[in-house]
């Protein structure tokens, strides 16, 4: 989504309505349950929030500080950026990769079976086809992407081939480049 993004893709920048905040919140504790004890550090009720929409409809929930929080394609849901994650490392279900498969995602590859079923992988057990996971990777300390599951992890252990989650955003990728916009 984001590998060929950056600044050039900025179209504009929206001030929210605080009822429209109010609903971009909710609508976040509600697909996030793990994020509602920091959601009042994340998404102050206080603090002004915007949508800067960019190319390919994409859309990016920042706040005061420029800093990028939140982002989805306009019918998708919000899914949390890399730097958000970093701060906040529990607020999405973690699927670790073994250590040959860094290289990979950090190219924006999607993560394939293997990768979590090796040795060194872990998956969070119980998600499903939709879910929005962080990623990680055996032996560092912070996520590599963010990405959605393709599979539930019981095809993921079963079937052992093909795409497992379809890697999303990234390090080093034209989001986590994008320098806070005011």
């Amino acid at each position: 989504m984001f590998k060929r993004f950056d600044d050039s893709s900025v179209s504009g920048t929206t001030q929210l309505k605080s009822s429209v905040q109010k609903g971009i919140r909710n609508k976040i504790v509600e697909q996030y349950p793990a994020i509602e004890e920091y959601i009042d550090e994340i998404l102050p009720k206080k603090e002004s929030l915007k949508i800067v929409k960019c190319s390919n409809r994409i859309e990016i929930l920042i706040n005061e500080k420029g800093e990028h929080l939140f982002f989805h394609d306009r019918d998708e849901p919000y899914m949390p950026s890399l730097k958000l994650i970093h701060k906040y490392p529990t607020i999405c279900p973690l699927m670790q990769v073994d250590s040959g498969a860094i290289q990979f995602v950090l190219q924006g590859a999607n993560i394939m079976c293997p990768g979590l079923t090796s040795k060194g992988a872990i998956m969070t057990p119980n998600l499903f086809p939709g879910t929005i996971v962080t990623i990680i990777a055996q032996g560092k300390q912070h996520a590599l992407a963010v990405g959605v599951m393709k599979m539930s992890t019981g095809e993921i252990g079963s079937i052992n081939k093909g795409v497992a989650v379809e890697n999303i955003h990234y390090l080093n990728d034209g989001l986590w480049r994008l320098k806070p916009i005011r």
